[in-house]
């Protein structure tokens, strides 16, 4: 998945004294879109000492995002597009461009992508936070840990992550496979969905499957979770079993196609989402309540 970047390791502990090296890397974005050097299938981003030569800009205006590997990684406080006339860095710096944060699903190496979706994470929420949500005065960074907060009416706000389930519900030898309604995404995928206010993740999986499908579930077993900063989510997975009738009732306001699909018919793993790892150990006999057949 994006975020197993092997031996590389990643440090997202905030750091309020850290100051860009030379050889630090930040990050720009615009909207849904990240600055990168692209060279066929392998992606890089600006060095601090690249981004000085054309605009020198002072250190304490460059916030910490996060380390990989000692390699620190930081956003300008203003974000950018009031420092820069977005459409024109490419001529400011030849060889980079823009490109869709998507394009980091399938980027290598995988740290980089793993760094540039992240970084979009915390550059949305601390440009939706500039401004307090209570009163409308401007927001200030704590001094000790990644909050913003109003000096005015004492409001704090913290990075936000929404909780989400995936839910692979089974029924014997078959998976129930379903494909988005009105989306861009096309493949195949499993039942999902956000938590609601005051209700247990497990009380999620189940309202979802009711509500997208029309069935209930029974032997919910947790599988494994996975940030996923593409919409600021901590996906949560899980596999469930068919609790009486099995007959699809779909919810075509979410749900374009939902079938039952035997191991063969499951579609290989793309190696990105929690979604296709969870349907290829279906295939392969892993999740928590399958054994593998005899040899």
């Amino acid at each position: 998945m994006i975020q197993e970047i092997g031996k590389h390791r990643f440090h997202n502990e905030y750091r309020p004294c850290a100051q860009p090296g030379s050889d630090s890397r930040v990050l720009f974005y615009r909207g849904r879109e990240i600055f990168v050097k692209r060279e066929e299938d392998s992606i890089s981003f600006l060095s601090y000492e690249e981004v000085m030569r054309v605009c020198p800009y002072p250190d304490e205006e460059a916030t910490f995002l996060f380390s990989i590997d000692g390699m620190d990684y930081f956003l300008f406080r203003e974000f950018g597009e009031e420092l820069w006339n977005t459409d024109g860095l490419p001529e400011l710096f030849p060889g980079y461009t823009w490109e869709k944060i998507e394009l980091m699903r399938s980027a290598g190496p995988q740290e980089a992508a793993f760094a540039g979706v992240t970084g979009m994470q915390l550059y949305g929420w601390y440009k939706s936070r500039r401004f307090c949500p209570a009163c409308g005065r401007r927001m200030v960074h704590s001094e000790k840990e990644r909050m913003m907060h109003c000096e005015a009416c004492g409001q704090v706000e913290y990075p936000k992550i929404c909780p989400a389930v995936i839910v692979g519900v089974t029924c014997k030898d078959k998976i129930l496979l379903t494909r988005y309604a009105g989306r861009t995404f096309k493949k195949y995928a499993l039942i999902a969905g956000f938590a609601e206010i005051g209700e247990t993740i497990e009380e999620t999986v189940e309202r979802e499957v009711m509500e997208e499908v029309g069935l209930k579930v029974k032997n919910i077993r947790y599988y494994k979770s996975q940030p996923w900063s593409f919409t600021d989510t901590l996906l949560m997975g899980f596999f469930a079993e068919v609790d009486g009738d099995s007959d699809i009732i779909l919810d075509e306001t979410e749900l374009s196609e939902g079938k039952w699909c035997t191991r063969d018919e499951v579609p290989e793993n793309d190696g990105v989402s929690l979604t296709r790892e969870m349907m290829s150990a279906f295939k392969y006999h892993r999740t928590p309540f399958q054994e593998a057949p005899a040899v």
